[in-house]
């Protein structure tokens, strides 16, 4: 965790008023809610999703887990979790 100092970052105004509950002490100021979810933001959620969509189906119509390993450039236990999953 990185520490800024508030005086750079907050308005002389928002600053004086915590001031008035926290004089000199270390105030944590937690992550907003609306965090993403991991590879929200860059799109890897959804590209996995769809990847393993495809694998399944694959496995589903017959394809061995072997093949698809080799098709993915996956290992076999990492195909197995995705067509159990």
């Amino acid at each position: 965790m990185k520490y800024i100092n508030a005086a750079e970052v907050l308005p002389k105004e928002l600053l004086d008023e915590i001031l008035n509950y926290v004089n000199g002490e270390l105030l944590y100021i937690p992550v907003s809610r609306d965090k993403q979810k991991w590879g929200e933001r860059s799109g890897s959620r959804e590209y996995y999703k769809k990847r393993n969509s495809k694998i399944i189906n694959q496995y589903k119509n017959g394809v061995s887990i072997t093949e698809i390993a080799k098709e993915y450039c996956l290992s076999y236990d990492s195909v197995r979790k995705i067509v159990q999953g």
